[in-house]
């Protein structure tokens, strides 16, 4: 599914126009890249959490030639899938809270 597959299954779900569907989702994917730069996590009970990770200096290799080379820290966003996608993924039945 693309972006702009996603924003048609959102506007049918949500019985909205599609360019309601596109800010709604631009705005969400917006302000989760801001709190992840900010350092801050986003958790979205059911779905997943994301989080920011630090990735040290390292050594790797060129692949043409073998050479050695450096690579230098950075930071990269991280996602832990929550345990109701994960059992949706694998297809097991959630049961429902009373």
């Amino acid at each position: 599914m693309n972006k702009a597959e996603l924003i048609a299954a959102i506007a049918e779900k949500a019985e909205i126009n599609k360019s309601k569907a596109a800010v709604a989702l631009d705005t969400l994917i917006s302000s989760v890249s801001a709190a992840l730069r900010a350092g801050d996590k986003v958790t979205l009970v059911g779905f997943g959490t994301f989080s920011v990770a630090a990735r040290g200096p390292r050594t790797g290799r060129n692949p043409r030639d073998g050479a050695k080379i450096k690579i230098a820290a950075k930071k990269v966003a991280k996602f832990k899938p929550g345990k109701k996608l994960a059992d949706d993924v694998n297809g097991k039945k959630v049961k429902a809270k009373k």
